[in-house]
């Protein structure tokens, strides 16, 4: 049955400070760096704030947690399990799996593993990682890639969580790549992102990866006043409907003014879909 989730991307100007990780290849490490925001909501406050707005799920970025230790993970399972929220899939948007560097392929798997160990701690069904920085052309990076993914969704999979990934960053940003790459992985599932294919084949691609993907990420073009082009998304969500997809559908919003009404804009369009 489809649903209504929303991603924590589409709140992050009211979740707090934003906490990223970025490879420094010079110094052979992760860097951790942090920017501040306000917080409206605490992580532990948003199921019950999705729940009343209608949201059935949510999928948290990585960035959003301001803790990783076990009692807090602890605190947050509750938080999702009492508010009667899915904790669909938290978003590691940091990795490089198709890296040829052999110092960054070990900081990064470790990286991967604790993450996954993170969302089976907090109760999260599935860890999406990103698919790699080459070229989507590059089929030895493909399968290196899936190779990695395919080590990874073992180890997930022996703690309850099931790897994804997305067509997000180079090696995944054509249907034709996502394909190979989940061939090549074997197991792994999929997210359609309906913004991050381009031009006028998208709508063919997005069809193309949908019979694959366990969510779809609805992401409108907007104008200048966070007003969502309306028939162009029409155009994503019957590229969904026609291959019969049967998943969460995640609502994108990241235009101006307050986000919850941007995200109302969305909702309107997307629920004869559901």
């Amino acid at each position: 049955m489809s649903y209504l989730s929303v991603s924590t991307w589409s709140l992050h100007r009211l979740l707090g400070p934003l906490r990223w990780t970025s490879w420094d290849a010079e110094a052979g490490a992760h860097r951790t760096h942090e920017q501040s925001q306000p917080e409206v909501h605490t992580l532990l406050e948003l199921p019950g704030e999705a729940a009343r707005r209608g949201y059935a799920a949510l999928e948290v970025c990585h960035f959003h947690f301001p803790s990783t230790e076990d009692a807090y993970l602890d605190r947050l399972r509750r938080a999702f399990a009492e508010a009667d929220v899915i904790f669909d899939t938290l978003l590691l948007d940091y990795g490089d799996p198709s890296t040829t560097d052999e110092i960054r392929q070990a900081a990064d798997g470790k990286l991967y593993r604790d993450w996954i160990d993170v969302a089976s701690r907090c109760g999260a069904k599935r860890v999406r990682l990103i698919a790699g920085e080459a070229p989507p052309t590059d089929e030895e990076a493909i399968r290196r890639a899936g190779r990695t993914l395919r080590e990874l969704a073992a180890y997930a999979s022996d703690q309850g969580v099931r790897v994804v990934t997305e067509n997000f960053k180079p090696l995944a940003s054509t249907a034709a790549s996502c394909l190979k790459l989940l061939d090549s992985a074997g197991g792994i599932g999929m997210i359609t992102d309906f913004g991050n294919y381009q031009g006028e084949a998208k709508y063919d691609e997005i069809a193309m990866t949908v019979p694959r993907s366990l969510s779809v990420h609805v992401k409108p073009a907007y104008d200048e006043y966070g007003a969502p082009d309306e028939a162009e998304l029409v155009r994503c969500l019957e590229a969904v409907r026609k291959p019969g997809y049967d998943g969460a559908y995640v609502l994108i919003y990241d235009g101006p003014g307050e986000m919850w009404e941007g995200l109302e804009r969305v909702k309107r369009i997307v629920l004869p879909y559901i």
